[in-house]
C-alpha cells in the first residue's frame, strides 16, 4: 500500500508513520509536511536512519495549501491519503485565527480536490471531538452529535468535516473521517497539557492550571489512536464518521496531581491562572460504533500510558529542552 501522510512530521503523524512502517513491510510512506514550531524532522530520525524503514519512506516539505505542489505530489498514484496536517492549538487560535482558516480549510479543500481529480481510493481526514463542543456532565457525544464548535481550532475543524462530507456527497470521494479524543505520548510538542506539564515539572516550573482545573477530557494515548486509523484505512466504510476515544475521563486538576505524583514532585507547582475564552467543559466520546463495526479496543490503560509518556520525556530531554 502506498500512501500520502500529510503533517506526518508532527505528533500523531509522527508515531502513526512508525506504526506502520514497522507493522506493514508493504507499506510505502510519503511524508508531506511544512515544518512549522510543532512539526519536527526529529521525529521520524528512527525511521531515516533505519534501512528498513528507510527504502520505504520519502520526506517532502510543502504545505498542504500550495495546489501546484500538491497537484504534482498526487501523480504518484497513492492509494490512500491520511490527512494530519493541521493547526491544533486552542490558545494559538485565538491569537492568530486566520493560520487556522488557511491550513485546515483552505487545505483540506486543496486536498479533496486533488484526490478527487486523482481517483485515490481512500482520504482519511483526521478531525478531533472539540468539533462537537462541549458537554455538561452526563453523557457522551456520537458520531450523529450536531456540530457546535466554541473556538477558532474547533471552527475551523468542524468547517474541514463539512467540506470532506461535501466532497462525498457531491463526489462520491472515498472520504472517512475520524474524531479522536485527547491524545498523549512520545514527540508531543509542549503546548498540550500533558507534554507542558511533564516538562515543566521536569524543571521545576509551574504548572498553569486554567479556571478552578475542574474540565473533564478524555485521554487516548496515541498508538491506540493510530491502531483505530490503521483499521478505519482498511476496513471502514466510505463516507462515514468514526468515534474515538479512550474511555478514560480526567480532570486537568487530576492530570497534573498525577504527573506530579508520578515525578515526586509538589503539588505547590499548580499555579491556577485566568480561565481561556470559550473553554469547553468536558469532552467524552461514545466509541461504540468503531467498536461494534471493526473490533477496535484500546489496549493502553492510563496508567501505563502515562508511565510510558513519562519516561519517554525523561529520557529525551534534548528533543524538548531549549
Amino acid at each position: 500500500m502506498k500512501i500520502l501522510v500529510t503533517g506526518g512530521a508532527g505528533f500523531i503523524g509522527s508515531n502513526f508513520i512508525f506504526f506502520m512502517l514497522r507493522n506493514y513491510p508493504d507499506v510505502h510512506i510519503t511524508n508531506l509536511d511544512k515544518l512549522t514550531y510543532a512539526g519536527n524532522r526529529k521525529n521520524l530520525k528512527v525511521v531515516e536512519n533505519d534501512p528498513d524503514f528507510f527504502s520505504r519512506y520519502q520526506f517532502i516539505r510543502g504545505d498542504i495549501a500550495d495546489r501546484d505542489l500538491v497537484t504534482d505530489l498526487m501523480r504518484q498514484k497513492f492509494d490512500a491519503v491520511v490527512n494530519f496536517a493541521a493547526e491544533t492549538h486552542v490558545d494559538r487560535s485565538l491569537r492568530e485565527p486566520g493560520i487556522f482558516i488557511q491550513t485546515n480549510v483552505v487545505g483540506t479543500q486543496v486536498l479533496l480536490e486533488a484526490v478527487r481529480k486523482s481517483k485515490i481510493n481512500r482520504f482519511i481526514h483526521i478531525s478531533t471531538d472539540e468539533v462537537y463542543g462541549s458537554l455538561a456532565e452526563e453523557g457522551k457525544f456520537t458520531e450523529e452529535s450536531p456540530l457546535k464548535p466554541n473556538n477558532p481550532y474547533s471552527a475551523s475543524k468542524a468547517s474541514a468535516d463539512l467540506l470532506c462530507r461535501a466532497y462525498f456527497k457531491s463526489f462520491k470521494l472515498p472520504v472517512i473521517i475520524t474524531r479522536c479524543s485527547n491524545n498523549y505520548g512520545p514527540y508531543q510538542f509542549p503546548e498540550k497539557i500533558i507534554s507542558l506539564f511533564i516538562t515543566n515539572a521536569l524543571q521545576d516550573k509551574p504548572l498553569p492550571l486554567y479556571g478552578n482545573g475542574l474540565n473533564i477530557r478524555d485521554w487516548i494515548y496515541v498508538e491506540d489512536h493510530c491502531r483505530a486509523i490503521d483499521l478505519i484505512l482498511r476496513k471502514g466504510r466510505a463516507g462515514e464518521i468514526y468515534n474515538i476515544g479512550g474511555n478514560c475521563e480526567k480532570t486537568n486538576l487530576e492530570i497534573a496531581q498525577i504527573i506530579l505524583q508520578k515525578l515526586n514532585k509538589p503539588t505547590s507547582l499548580i499555579n491556577f491562572v485566568a480561565d481561556r475564552p470559550g473553554h469547553d467543559w468536558r469532552y467524552a466520546l461514545a466509541v461504540d460504533k468503531i467498536v461494534n463495526e471493526l473490533g477496535w479496543q484500546p489496549i493502553y490503560s492510563f496508567e501505563t500510558g502515562i508511565q510510558m509518556t513519562i519516561d519517554w520525556y525523561q529520557a529525551n530531554k534534548s528533543w524538548w529542552e531549549i
